[in-house]
């Protein structure tokens, strides 16, 4: 089924709330970053966010720190519209990130902290049997007991009808144990889950360039995944599922930072997936808001015109 239908909640996104740290100017690592801005960061918080922007009823199960940085996102996220009934504060520090401001791939540097304490009691059963999409990130899976408690959660709520959702966005230093996370990633896929995953990610985690991405969507594909999608940042995307393949170009664009692009790209994409679209329609609907995002440094307005993202 695609589609919201009776559902209340189009998508229950689950993973990590934080803090990022950005240049304020391009940089190429972090030794060069002088000067950073606050922003709020986190890619199912961000995708959460934009969704709620553009009209989609929105849960985030996230855990903070009972801290200044933790009230701060606590009430970011808050005057968004999202619920917040997952949201959990313990003692453990909120997680932050320093990233640098680029307009390629940015160079980031983790300090964790509570983003990984989300417990079964966030995402009670009768919460998942009223949402459309369940989405996670590889981030999100990294730790325990995060891990365990999103993938049970999936399952159960695969099982009632909801579709699950991954952006499988891996890198070495936030998730050490290459095998794990591969496992984790076939494990998601066999829920019929939609994939994201961009080109770098890719590379990341199965140890090999994407050289053909018809083939890599293959493979997702054959672990279980019902739609793929591959960004492959200025060159485009490609959309998969098994009976349909396409390619979308992308457009140019003045990048005034990709932070957050990807997040914005899969929020287009889900939001026309809830919106019953054809696969195209949903890979240029995912462009349409990563252009918007592109374009700026920091959060999007609080408000976006859902109705744009078809206007091509």
């Amino acid at each position: 089924m695609q589609g919201q239908g009776n559902r209340q909640y189009g998508i229950l996104s689950a993973g990590e709330l934080l803090i990022d740290f950005i240049s304020s100017e391009f940089a190429s690592n972090l030794d060069e970053a002088v000067d950073f801005k606050r922003i709020l960061g986190g890619s199912p918080a961000n995708l959460a966010m934009n969704m709620a922007r553009l009209g989609v009823s929105t849960k985030l199960v996230a855990t903070i720190g009972n801290d200044d940085m933790g009230k701060y996102a606590a009430r970011y996220v808050h005057r968004l519209g999202i619920d917040l009934h997952g949201l959990r504060a313990v003692d453990t520090p909120t997680t932050l990130i320093l990233v640098t401001r680029s307009k390629e791939v940015s160079n980031f540097e983790a300090y964790r902290g509570a983003d990984c304490e989300i417990v079964p009691e966030q995402m009670p059963l009768g919460q998942l049997k009223n949402i459309a999409l369940f989405h996670t990130t590889c981030f999100a899976l990294s730790r325990e007991p995060a891990r365990s408690t999103i993938l049970q959660a999936a399952k159960l709520a695969a099982s009632h009808g909801c579709t699950p959702s991954i952006d499988a966005n891996f890198a070495a230093k936030i998730w050490p144990d290459q095998a794990a996370a591969q496992a984790a990633v076939k494990a998601y896929c066999g829920l019929g889950a939609l994939v994201k995953m961009s080109e770098v990610d890719w590379e990341r985690l199965f140890n090999h360039q994407m050289s053909d991405p018809g083939a890599a969507a293959e493979q997702l594909l054959e672990m279980g995944a019902a739609e793929v999608c591959l960004t492959m940042g200025s060159e485009g995307c490609y959309v998969a599922t098994k009976g349909e393949r396409h390619f979308l170009a992308a457009r140019p664009v003045e990048v005034r930072d990709t932070t957050g692009a990807g997040d914005a790209f899969w929020s287009g994409y889900l939001t026309a997936w809830l919106d019953g679209k054809g696969l195209m329609e949903k890979a240029m609907a995912g462009r349409k808001m990563a252009e918007l995002k592109l374009q700026h440094f920091g959060p999007l307005p609080d408000q976006v015109e859902r109705m744009e993202l078809y206007k091509g």
